[in-house]
């Protein structure tokens, strides 16, 4: 499976850990930055790039990261085709409503509020759960992406 990762400073550091995690399961991982740890840096720089491939790419899964992972899915889900979902802890349904009912296609982590044990949990599951392909789900998601259109 081809996975898209993109983070700014605030989930560099777990972005890392999250890429070495799913490299070690023999995954395509394509790391859209950041490369390097910068303070100053812009959430969008990073993952737009990340939302552009998958846009592009119906296959492709992506994972993107910053401090609630709020503004990441904002960012994502201006891209037609995306659908970008939040997990910063919790019930880990949440995880597999969003694929099973959304087919959702990135995966935004709020950094500060999951440890890196929860992050990659959530990972495994979010990437093992399928889409249900029920009716009512695929006609839900052809009217949100005619509503970008």
């Amino acid at each position: 499976m081809k996975i898209y990762l993109g983070s700014d400073h605030a989930g560099f550091e777990l972005k890392n850990k999250i890429k070495k995690y799913l490299e070690g399961l023999g995954e395509d991982v394509f790391d859209k930055g950041a490369t390097e740890f910068n303070k100053d840096d812009d959430y969008p720089d990073f993952i737009a790039p990340v939302a552009r491939a998958v846009s592009e790419d119906g296959s492709a899964k992506g994972i993107i990261l910053g401090g609630s992972g709020q503004g990441e899915a904002v960012v994502s889900n201006r891209f037609p085709n995306v659908r970008a979902v939040v997990y910063y802890g919790g019930d880990k349904s949440i995880l597999t409503l969003s694929r099973e009912h959304n087919d959702a296609n990135i995966l935004s982590l709020g950094a500060r509020f999951l440890s890196d044990d929860e992050a990659i949990n959530a990972v495994k599951l979010w990437l093992t759960t399928a889409f249900s392909h029920g009716e009512r789900h695929v006609r839900r998601i052809q009217k949100i992406d005619e509503a970008k259109e």
